[in-house]
């Protein structure tokens, strides 16, 4: 199990790339002592979700597990849902933080399918041993009502703006993000997050910590894949 989940996080910054859609606050936080607050509000929820579920999640629950005036969470969030966006925003956040320090202690040589490979273990890190992301993860566990609020589409873009330099480099085709071939490479990498999405939530249904047999073909899989646009 990662030490993750015994590590207390420091103030919250949320939905930092300008691509991403960033959940409303009531308030956003100035000073820091109020993200702090924020900080331990979130952390808080994540908490809970562990232990009790979204069911039977509240904002009281959250406020004095996060010893704060319930107030203090209604001056940033209007309900519970918007807690658990909030979450799943700072879940892709800390995830995108992890992938670009991981490829910056990567080798200057390492290609595409390394990178791909600190994507999946990674996530399998947070899946491991962040707290609330068994349920959370990237985005909230309802319904989506259009694009914006997938949270694959979001996660696809993310990734594909934290690996344009790499794959630039390498000379693929479309790591600049434009024309068809831009669009191509869009999309192999949404169908590439959806798959992955599918066979690791498999991984861990088998396994409580991943069946590493699945982990490993579902990087075989998406190496073979990706490869017919990326060598």
């Amino acid at each position: 199990m990662s030490d993750d989940r015994n590590r207390r996080r420091g103030p919250s910054t949320i939905g930092q790339d300008g691509g991403v859609p960033i959940p409303p606050l009531r308030r956003n936080p100035v000073q820091r002592r109020s993200a702090e607050r924020l900080g331990r509000i979130l952390d808080a929820c994540a908490e809970l979700l562990d232990e009790i579920s979204y069911e039977r999640l509240s904002t009281r629950a959250v406020a004095e597990r996060a010893n704060v005036p319930i107030g203090s969470v209604y001056r940033f969030f209007s309900d519970k849902r918007a807690m658990a966006e909030a979450l799943a925003h700072r879940n892709l956040d800390e995830y995108a933080e992890r992938i670009t320090r991981r490829l910056a202690e990567a080798a200057p040589d390492s290609g595409w399918r390394e990178a791909m490979d600190v994507v999946v273990d990674e996530y399998l890190a947070m899946k491991r041993g962040a707290p609330g992301f068994a349920l959370i993860e990237f985005g909230f566990p309802l319904p989506a009502t259009g694009r914006q609020d997938q949270p694959n589409h979001v996660v696809a873009d993310r990734l594909l703006a934290l690996l344009a330099d790499r794959l630039r480099g390498a000379g693929a085709e479309g790591a600049d993000g434009e024309g068809e071939a831009g669009e191509r490479l869009r999309i192999a990498f949404l169908l590439a997050v959806e798959a992955a999405d599918a066979l690791l939530r498999l991984a861990f249904r088998t396994d409580p910590e991943g069946d590493p047999v699945i982990v490993a073909e579902t990087k075989e899989l998406l190496r073979a894949y990706l490869a017919r646009l990326l060598d």
